[in-house]
C-alpha cells in the first residue's frame, strides 16, 4: 500500500459522544482544554454532504478546543444518519477520527481511491472547508479525515485556539 500525497501531520483528534457537555468537562480535566467553542445544531445538508454514496441530511452538536497545536473536536449526533450515528450504534461513544490537512486535497482523495480506501462521508462547508472521511475499518483503526481549510475557517480556528490557551 502506498501513501497519501502530502497527508501532513495530525491536526485534530475527534470523539463522538452522547453528551457533549460531559465530554467537554472530561477533556478540560484531562487535557487542560479550558475553553470550548460549542456550535449547536450544525446541519449537514444534501446539497453539500454525501454519506455512503448518497446525499446526507443530518445535524450534530459540535464543540472545538485545543491542546497545544492539536484541535480537539466533540461531535454529538442529533438528527439523521451519518458516520457519527453509525459509530454510536456500532460501539458507543469514543475516539472517532484523526484529521490531517493534505497539501493537495484532491490528489489525496485520488491516492486513497487508487489504494481502494473508501470515502465514507464527505462534504463542503460553504466553500470554507472540504472534508472526507477515509474508512480505516479494514485496518482496525478509526476513520481518518482529510480536510482542506479555507482562510475564513482558518481564522475561526486560530481564534478558538487563542481562547483555549
Amino acid at each position: 500500500m502506498g501513501s497519501i500525497s502530502g497527508a501532513g501531520p495530525v491536526t485534530q483528534i475527534a470523539w463522538v459522544v452522547e453528551d457533549i457537555a460531559v465530554g467537554e468537562e472530561f477533556l478540560r480535566t484531562i487535557l487542560g482544554a479550558r475553553t470550548w467553542m460549542r456550535m449547536p445544531e450544525v446541519r449537514f445538508g444534501p446539497e453539500n454532504t454525501v454519506y455512503r454514496g448518497e446525499p446526507a441530511d443530518f445535524t450534530a452538536h459540535i464543540a472545538l478546543s485545543y491542546s497545544g497545536d492539536t484541535q480537539l473536536e466533540l461531535i454529538q449526533p442529533v438528527r439523521g444518519r451519518s458516520i457519527y450515528t453509525e459509530f454510536l450504534e456500532r460501539g458507543g461513544p469514543g475516539l472517532h477520527h484523526i484529521c490531517t490537512e493534505p497539501a493537495d486535497f484532491d490528489a489525496a482523495l485520488k491516492d486513497a481511491a487508487a489504494q481502494g480506501i473508501a470515502v465514507v462521508q464527505q462534504g463542503d462547508m460553504g466553500g470554507q472547508m472540504r472534508f472526507a472521511y477515509l474508512d480505516g475499518a479494514a485496518a482496525g483503526v478509526p476513520f481518518v479525515e482529510l480536510a482542506e481549510i479555507g482562510p475564513h475557517m482558518r481564522r475561526f480556528f486560530e481564534q478558538i485556539k487563542k481562547d483555549a490557551q
